[in-house]
Parts: structure tokens; sequence; C-alpha cells
């Protein structure tokens, strides 16, 4: 408990995990965004790099549930079929990961804000990218930016998100492959990260007390997916993400 206090008051540890359930939420609607959401809400309460180091375990624990819900066959598929993008992301996001300790503040909120802000317009405006088929070049290189945005921020979701539906995957392989990216990027992100320093006996705390709410909210999420019209909870989430977006640039530019 003292090391639960010593890193943040109670009515901030309350704050934390109302941020959590609201993240694993929205990830069991849409299948993404739990990191997004953690980040802007984490960040503004506390240092972004401790934000990061919250959402890090939780992100795992919550994608490995996600990519294994139709079995481990069903997941392995996934992981054959989306290999490169998983092997350039996952080398990409470990090299990224050592710069978030020399990177200003602001360049990082920025990083993340932007991203975040551009995708949420996209959708909503119902701008989306098509593909014919699979292009290894194409697949390599939204591999390679989804990767050193996750090393620096803890989120790869949009990039991903975006792949996905470009190739008009169809809804259930989406969220299992996204399942199955995001669990193998956050097992990498773990790994980055016990290596920056990022994770590491005063942070893990605050990661692992978070795993219990995001869970809890991802399966509130699956619930309500089962029972409403996903569109309608699908463009709430983009207009939420907007906002955090638009906040996280606010504190970049305003430093």
């Amino acid at each position: 408990m003292d090391t639960l206090t010593t890193l943040l008051p109670i009515s901030l540890w309350v704050m934390a995990f109302i941020i959590a359930v609201l993240g694993g939420f929205v990830k069991g609607v849409v299948g993404f965004a739990m990191p997004m959401v953690m980040i802007s809400g984490l960040s503004t309460f506390m240092e972004p790099e401790l934000a990061l180091a919250g959402l890090i375990v939780p992100t795992l624990i919550t994608n490995v549930a996600q990519a294994l819900r139709q079995g481990i066959g069903a997941a392995l598929a996934s992981a054959k079929r989306f290999w490169i993008y998983l092997v350039v992301g996952g080398v990409m996001l470990v090299a990224s990961a050592q710069l978030v300790r020399v990177l200003p503040i602001s360049v990082m909120v920025g990083l993340i804000g932007f991203p975040v802000t551009g995708f949420a317009v996209l959708q909503l405006i119902g701008l989306r990218f098509r593909l014919a088929r699979q292009r290894a070049d194409v697949e390599a290189g939204i591999g390679a930016f989804a990767g050193f945005l996750g090393g620096i921020s803890g989120i790869w979701g949009p990039p991903t998100v975006l792949y996905l539906t470009a190739l008009d995957t169809e809804k259930s392989e989406q969220m299992r492959a996204q399942g199955v990216i995001y669990g193998l990027g956050a097992l990498a992100l773990v790994g980055a990260h016990l290596g920056s320093g990022v994770l590491r006996a005063e942070t893990l705390p605050l990661s692992l007390a978070l795993v219990l709410p995001a869970l809890a909210g991802q399966w509130l999420g699956g619930q309500v997916l089962d029972r409403v019209d996903q569109a309608l909870f699908r463009k709430a989430t983009l207009v939420v993400l907007l906002v955090a977006g638009l906040n996280l640039i606010r504190r970049a530019l305003t430093g």
C-alpha cells in the first residue's frame, strides 16, 4: 500500500481506475483504442512516462484475451497472414522505445496527439483507404510506422486499423487480427521498456493495478457490443478519441 500511495494519492488512483475501465470498455466495443484512451487520460495528471508505464501490462493482457477469443488455431492463422507487419512493427517498436527517455515531453505528446486526431477525423468524415490485396511493401511501411509510434507512446492502433480496414478484412478476423498484432506488439513493448527503464520496480505496481479495471471494462464493452449497434458506439468512440487527441496537441503546443 505504501508503494501505491507513493506513486499516486488515493483520489488519483480512483481516476486512474476509471480511465482504465473506460479504455477497456472502448476496446471491448471496437477492438482497439485502449492505449489511446489511457495515455490521453492518465497523462492529464501524471508524467507521460509514468502514464506509458501504466498502460503496458493492461494492454498486453487485454490483447491476449482478444486474440484467443476464437481459439489458438485462429490466432495463429492471423499471425501467419500478417507476419510481415508483425516482424517489421516489432523491430521498429523496440528501436523507438529507446527514444522515450530523451524526447522532450512536448514532442512525445505531440507524436501521440496528431496521429490520434488525424485518425479520428478521417474515420468521422468517412474517408477510408482501399487496397485490392496485401502487398509486402505497403504492409512493411505501415508496420514500421505503427511500430515507431508504439515504441514511444504505447499506441499503434490507428495505422493498424486503417490497414485492416483498407483490406476489407472480415469483422471477426479483423477483431482477432487486432488482438494478435496488438498482443505481440504489447509483448515487445514490455521487453523494450524493461530495457528503456520506463517499466521498472517503481512503475510496475501502477501497471499491474490497472489490469483488473481494464479487463472489467473490456468485458462490459463486449456485453454492450452484443446488444447494441456497433456503428453508433464506434462513432461515439471516435468523438472521444478526437477530444483526447486535441487535448494532447494542446499540451504539445503549450508545453
